[in-house]
C-alpha cells in the first residue's frame, strides 16, 4: 500500500500554537518548539534521523502541557494530540508515525534510544535545556553529535 508522507508545517504551527494552554506556553511553548525544530534538523544532518519526525517531534512533544512545572503525560497527551491531526495537517507511513508517538510519549520518561531518529528527537529538545536554566549533559544525549556538543559546552551556540 502506497502512503504518501507530507505536511503542511504553516498550518500545524498555526494550529499547535492557538490550542495550548497558557500556562505551558512560556517555557515549553512556541519559541521553544521552533529552537527543538532547528536543532534536530542540525542534528539530522549527522545522525541519519528521519527529518520529517524530527519536526513532527518539535511541535507536538510540549503540545498539551496544562503546566509549566512537572505534568506527567504530557508527552502521551501530545503524541494523542499528534494521532487526531494525521491526515489532516500531516501524514507519515506506519512505521515513522509509531516512532512519531513514541519520542513523544517517553520524551521526559526515558534516558536514553539507540533509534537514530528518536535519539535525535530527544536530543534536540535536551539541547534546549538552557532555557530553563539547566546545562545539558552528555550522559542524556542518545546521539554521538548530542554528546560531542554537550561534552564541548558548546550547546549554546548550537540552539
Amino acid at each position: 500500500m502506497f502512503t504518501s508522507r507530507w505536511c503542511d508545517f504553516e498550518r500545524l504551527a498555526d494550529i499547535t500554537a492557538k490550542q495550548i494552554s497558557a500556562k505551558s506556553r512560556f517555557v515549553h511553548g512556541t519559541s521553544h518548539w521552533k529552537r527543538v525544530e532547528r536543532n534536530g534538523l542540525r542534528l539530522s544532518l549527522r545522525t541519519g534521523a528521519d527529518v520529517m519526525v524530527v519536526r513532527l517531534f518539535a511541535w507536538f512533544h510540549d503540545s498539551r502541557r496544562q503546566n509549566e512545572s512537572v505534568d506527567p503525560g504530557h508527552g502521551r497527551r501530545g503524541a494523542h494530540y499528534a494521532a487526531t491531526l494525521r491526515k489532516q495537517v500531516f501524514d507519515l507511513e506506519e512505521q515513522a508515525f509509531e516512532k512519531l508517538v513514541f519520542a513523544c510519549t517517553w520524551h521526559t520518561d526515558r534516558i536514553l534510544s539507540a533509534d537514530p531518529t528518536i535519539g535525535t528527537c530527544w536530543d534536540a529538545d535536551r539541547l534546549d535545556l538552557g532555557r530553563v536554566g539547566i546545562t545539558p549533559s552528555s550522559a542524556f544525549m542518545s546521539t554521538a553529535l548530542g554528546k560531542e556538543i554537550t561534552q564541548a559546552g558548546a550547546f549554546l551556540g548550537f540552539i
